[in-house]
């Protein structure tokens, strides 16, 4: 089982995963978590880093392909040993890889999260998409010590935070998946998540050994 949380910087991503983490543990469930990039290809890093820090390339294919090519690594040396394990909840994959694509090089969002929805064995079962409004986002990241980066411009949080909706539903429709639109707002908001995220395992059959492996 494959969790992915997406959202704007800033929308509770990570303090979701950390609640995640914590509760799976005290129940007794062997919940893992990665990131959004493998990181093991030495020149889709570098594309990477670039885009990353909202650099766009005279060749927008080579972009596409070393996100894809990541995403492969990913999936491969990753997420599968990982899935063996036990489930795994990702902070951060494909629709905020395709927000990101689009942001930069100034493209449809739906091309870039049809191309990533090919790697079959990078697809979480369950998306959930923090709606948590741009300015309480903003908000949060004033007071954050790490220094901001491109995407958490006011502007280009507002238009992130539509391709993340423009991408959500591109992705239920090319993949059947689920996706869960939901604000992490307050406490009541994470408590709610996290419960259903839990009920959610519980309720979803493990994917077994020769699945992950695949």
């Amino acid at each position: 089982m494959l969790i992915a949380v997406e959202g704007l910087p800033g929308a509770g991503k990570s303090t979701l995963r950390d609640r995640l983490l914590a509760d799976a543990r005290t129940r007794g469930i062997p919940l893992d978590h990665t990131g959004q990039f493998s990181w093991l290809s030495l020149t889709a890093t570098r594309t990477l880093v670039r885009l990353r820090a909202g650099q766009s390339a005279d060749d927008p294919e080579e972009v596409t392909e070393a996100a894809c090519r990541d995403l492969a690594l990913h999936a491969r040396f990753n997420l599968a040993p990982a899935l063996v394990r036990g489930p795994v909840i990702a902070d951060r994959l494909s629709l905020s890889t395709a927000c990101l694509l689009a942001l930069v090089q100034r493209r449809p969002v739906a091309e870039y999260v049809e191309r990533l929805a090919q790697q079959h064995r990078a697809r979480p079962q369950l998306t959930v998409l923090l709606t948590t409004e741009a300015d309480l986002c903003q908000a949060r990241l004033a007071d954050r010590e790490t220094a901001p980066r491109f995407t958490d411009h006011p502007d280009t949080t507002a238009h992130l935070a539509d391709l993340y909706r423009q991408a959500a539903t591109v992705w239920s429709r090319r993949t059947g998946l689920e996706v869960w639109q939901r604000p992490c707002t307050s406490k009541a908001d994470l408590d709610q998540l996290a419960a259903a995220c839990l009920t959610y395992l519980d309720a979803t059959p493990s994917t077994s050994t020769t699945e992950a492996s695949r």
